[in-house]
């Protein structure tokens, strides 16, 4: 008797645990609308959870409200008719999180893996930078240190202007713009990088002016002198303000020191940055 109630006790249980609700039996798409409302990285943890979150996961409405409102605008920017047809939001927005090229590979643009937050980088092969074709003031000297592999390096010159332009669809918020300097040229030897300051002078004498304008009238003017030689600096340029994301806005941006009573030198220009203004501790703080 004790045997049958032991046996009867037992598929009881089993009956109850059978009847017990389990995560894999959460229909797919309510666990769809859920994963909506978090973050692009805790999506993509739980999509490890078993078959039907990683199913869930890939929902498009869910990826599409990740992205960009103007998505569109920046997928024609970097992908083909072909590649755009061929991928789901999921995967478009894996692509757009990824560097990438355009304008002859002279710029990047990708999205904030967490945020999806816009950013973009402009190479000093795509600013105007006096006396840039006479090589006894500038050179393009390649180098690790660099997302485009190249910086332009000034050995001496008295009037120092570099100036950039963009023309493009931001998402509706607030960016920073920034300089990526450094003075003196990065070398390696014997597997150390060190740092080469035979031509740095002059910036300790007059600032740099850095300034920003845009096609609505938005305006920002800064200045500030170079120093900590050696090392990868971000220089803020100023903040401009994107209120219609459906309409291109064109900014102009500019560094100089035309002071001619003295001469400067020793500095590597390498990128223009342009990173949410949210993001401007995480700039300040990456080597690249």
């Amino acid at each position: 008797m004790g045997a049958n109630m032991s046996a009867s006790s037992a598929d009881c249980d089993e009956d109850n645990a059978q009847l017990k609700p389990r995560l894999g039996d959460i229909p797919e798409n309510c666990v769809a609308l859920l994963l909506m409302h978090l973050d692009p990285s805790e999506i993509c943890k739980l999509a490890r959870v078993n078959r039907i979150f990683r199913a869930a996961s890939s929902a498009n409405f869910i990826w599409e409200s990740k992205l960009p409102s103007n998505y569109p605008f920046l997928a024609d920017k970097v992908f083909d008719e072909k590649t755009l047809v061929d991928l789901g939001k999921k995967d478009l927005y894996a692509r757009l999180c990824k560097p990438n090229p355009f304008d002859g590979g002279t710029k990047e643009m990708w999205l904030d893996k967490n945020s999806g937050q816009l950013c973009l980088s402009i190479s000093s092969k795509a600013l105007r930078i006096t006396g840039i074709d006479d090589r006894r003031y500038w050179n393009h000297i390649a180098t690790e240190e660099s997302r485009f592999q190249t910086v332009a390096y000034l050995q001496q010159i008295w009037w120092f202007e570099v100036d950039g332009e963009l023309e493009f669809q931001f998402p509706r918020g607030t960016y920073s713009v920034f300089f990526r300097l450094q003075l003196g040229r990065s070398l390696k030897r014997l597997g150390r990088r060190i740092c080469n300051s035979e031509h740095i002078h002059g910036w300790d004498l007059k600032p740099v002016q850095f300034q920003l304008t845009t096609s609505d009238s938005q305006h920002a003017v800064s200045k500030c002198y170079l120093d900590d030689p050696g090392n990868w600096i971000h220089y803020h340029v100023g903040d401009f303000v994107v209120e219609n994301p459906s309409v291109l806005t064109k900014i102009k941006f500019s560094m100089t020191q035309i002071d001619c009573t003295h001469t400067k030198g020793g500095l590597c220009v390498d990128t223009v940055f342009i990173y949410p203004s949210t993001m401007k501790n995480e700039l300040r703080s990456s080597f690249l």
